[in-house]
């Protein structure tokens, strides 16, 4: 549980209460009320009111506001501010301004524009937390700290390089050992001395686009701003534990963002959280994997859904609104995959800056009587009815997906074989096709335990780190299913090719050898054939993007390419090793082909369907204290039938117990308890 003080599914969002008079206060705290708003985010971009000058702090405005809220029944998610330092600081210390990709140093601005290396930021970011937490260590209103806010972009300036060269000392130890890790007699760049290393910019090693002509030094830098990051959270998350030790601490991540490595970040938080934002295209499955990401970064725990907007977004090419019910759907589809928090960016509408059209709980006009509020006012009523019988209820998986940022800049970085080639969607492909068959998946890093699962998929596992071949070796000689791709096991975590074959390490594993790899057109399509029918795999199936040239070693060849020069080679092996098997597939193949695949593996394992429902219905449970919760969620324009059988589930929406076939509308939800709603 996030914070026993309020144990339950929190609901509320970030406020900004220093934008507005006293009127607007009183009348906000009313509205909340009548949303079931019983949560507010206070403080996020406050520094310059915090702080006037460098020796002045006034939090006088914040007693205010969180001694209002919390005799309202509200209470406060308190951020630290420091997401956007004040223009004196910029002033009077321009080593806080960062230095961008083109070597240009920015000016007072916009946000996020502080040099995670500047002992000026880290100083004063640092104090300015210590002093908020000493301020509100004992408040009892405050549940939970706020970090900065939202941490990403990469800073090029000589502090940063200088940094870079320290951190790379305390890794290698060495010149010699950078050298050799980074294969420098490529282009006569071996280094005698550290400071002849040059940070990787536009200047030096890299063009944008995520173009680099050395992969190992553009690899470290991305861990090092990374790393540089989290030691200013890790420096505020520090200075707040000397205060209050029992409330625990976060930062709002952005799910696959690609800046940050958020598998080590989250080590160093209490609890994750994380901003929801779709664009108007985003499937719904790539949302639920984003939730998913979020949970399985701290192994299962529940997470925080920190920011949604209840109506539009304001930066996205097209900002549509939310259709009517779309918010409330969108949010049990957070809940249904981890979430214990439902809150919002934001509670009122600013006036002015950049987020002024972003949509809110009370909007511009002023009032309740808008469709936006009604309906979060709805939705506040109900998890107010229902929220502590599942906060903090658990998702339990069978399946896992393997997710590296680390691999995915490798991948992003390598120069070839395909531009299109595109880590997250073709991670978010075998993803998509469990999740349309309503088996749940736990998004895992490579530090994962792998003993809990049946089945584990890797896909595009370019970078094989130290011992994981191992790790996945021991997974497989104890009964599991290990499924691999294409442009899997080339290179080490120095991006340094494993010498004797593709896919390296896990040749043996595979029981295969890659020979080539062919990269064409995504319009290219090859052909895979099944040789004979193998659970649901029969027939041929498309192709594209990546046609890895394999030779079996040892492994069953269950369908080969149908077209080309290389007709008649495997595209699709099994392997057996041990007591259970893994699986290489050369290609990337269509979504008809992973829909068999991912069912026949399943039936291999007797992993079973959580429900049977018609297409567009999304199916996710949650369990707590013998219980099992099933959301089911219905994200199609039309009716959709979800197929009970003769077991008999409660609707704790409607109390109502269902059986057989039932219907369910376009855009609605159901939770289905396995007791009735009394007995729960």
């Amino acid at each position: 549980m996030i914070n026993e003080r309020l144990p339950k599914i929190w609901y509320g969002g970030d406020y900004n209460p220093e934008q507005w008079d006293e009127k607007t206060w009183d009348e906000d705290v009313r509205m909340f009320k009548l949303a079931g708003i019983d949560v507010a985010t206070l403080n996020v971009f406050s520094w310059a009111l915090n702080q006037p000058d460098e020796e002045t702090y006034d939090f006088d405005w914040l007693d205010d506001k969180i001694d209002r809220l919390y005799k309202n029944g509200i209470y406060t998610c308190l951020a630290t501010s420091t997401g956007a330092h004040p223009a004196w600081m910029a002033k009077k210390y321009p080593d806080v301004l960062r230095v961008d990709f083109f070597g240009r140093k920015r000016k007072f601005g916009a946000r996020h524009n502080s040099c995670p290396n500047s002992p000026t930021y880290r100083k004063y970011a640092e104090r300015l937390a210590s002093k908020l937490a000493e301020r509100y260590k004992n408040h009892s209103g405050v549940l939970i700290w706020h970090v900065s806010n939202e941490y990403g972009g990469y800073c090029y300036c000589d502090q940063c390089e200088k940094s870079f060269r320290v951190w790379l000392q305390n890794k290698y130890g060495t010149i010699t050992e950078v050298n050799k890790a980074w294969n420098t007699r490529f282009w006569g760049h071996t280094f005698y001395d550290w400071d002849e290393i040059v940070l990787p910019n536009i200047l030096s090693e890299e063009q944008p686009g995520e173009v680099s002509f050395f992969q190992g030094i553009s690899l470290d830098y991305r861990r090092f701003m990374s790393d540089s990051l989290l030691e200013c959270y890790q420096l505020e998350y520090n200075a707040i534990k000397q205060h209050t030790k029992d409330i625990p601490i976060t930062t709002n991540l952005m799910g696959t963002y690609l800046e940050l490595d958020y598998f080590k970040w989250a080590k160093a938080m209490d609890v994750v959280s994380w901003d929801n934002y779709p664009g108007i295209d985003t499937p719904e499955s790539m949302t639920a994997m984003n939730h998913d990401l979020m949970r399985g970064l701290k192994s299962g725990q529940p997470f925080m859904l920190m920011e949604q907007t209840p109506s539009q977004q304001n930066w996205q090419a097209y900002n549509a609104l939310k259709r009517p019910g779309v918010m409330r759907l969108w949010s049990y589809q957070a809940i249904a995959r981890g979430a214990d928090t439902v809150m919002f960016f934001q509670l009122r509408r600013s006036i002015g800056g950049t987020e002024k059209y972003h949509g809110a709980v009370i909007e511009h006009v002023g009032h309740e009587q808008t469709r936006v509020f009604r309906e979060t006012a709805a939705l506040g009523t109900e998890l107010q009815h229902l929220s502590e019988q599942m906060v903090d209820a658990r998702v339990h998986a069978k399946v896992a997906i393997v997710f590296d940022w680390e691999n995915r800049w490798a991948v992003n970085l390598s120069s070839g074989p395909s531009i299109a080639l595109d880590y997250i969607e073709e991670v978010h492909k075998y993803y998509a096709a469990f999740y349309e068959q309503k088996i749940q998946v736990d998004m895992i890093g490579v530090d994962e335990d792998l003993s809990k699962y049946e089945i584990v998929i890797a896909p595009v596992l370019y970078m094989v780190k130290k011992g994981y071949a191992k790790k996945v070796e021991t997974f497989v000689e104890n009964g599991g299913t290990f499924v691999t791709t294409f442009f899997s096991g080339i290179v080490n975590e120095n991006d340094l090719v494993t010498l004797g074959g593709y896919p390296g390490e896990l040749r043996q594993l595979l029981g295969i050898w890659a020979e080539e790899i062919d990269a064409l057109h995504p319009d290219n399509k090859n052909k895979i054939v099944i040789k004979e029918k193998t659970g649901n795999l029969q027939g041929q199936y498309e192709c594209n993007l990546l046609f890895d040239l394999i030779h079996a070693e040892g492994a069953e060849v269950i369908a080969e390419y149908g077209d080309d020069f290389y007709k008649g080679m495997p595209v699709l092996t099994k392997n057996a090793f041990g007591h259970g098997n893994a699986w290489y597939i050369a290609s990337s193949p269509d979504d008809t082909f992973l829909n068999d695949f991912v069912s026949s593996i399943c039936e291999d394992k007797n992993i079973k369907t959580l429900l049977q429902a018609d297409s567009g219905v999304e199916v996710s449970e949650r369990t707590k204290n013998g219980h099992s919760y099933l959301f089911v969620l219905n994200h199609a324009d039309e009716s959709r039938n979800v197929y009970l059988g003769e077991s008999e589930r409660t609707n704790l929406l409607t109390d109502k117990i269902q059986s057989g076939t039932i219907s369910i509308e376009a855009k609605q939800v159901m939770i289905l308890g396995n007791q009735q709603l009394g007995d729960l």
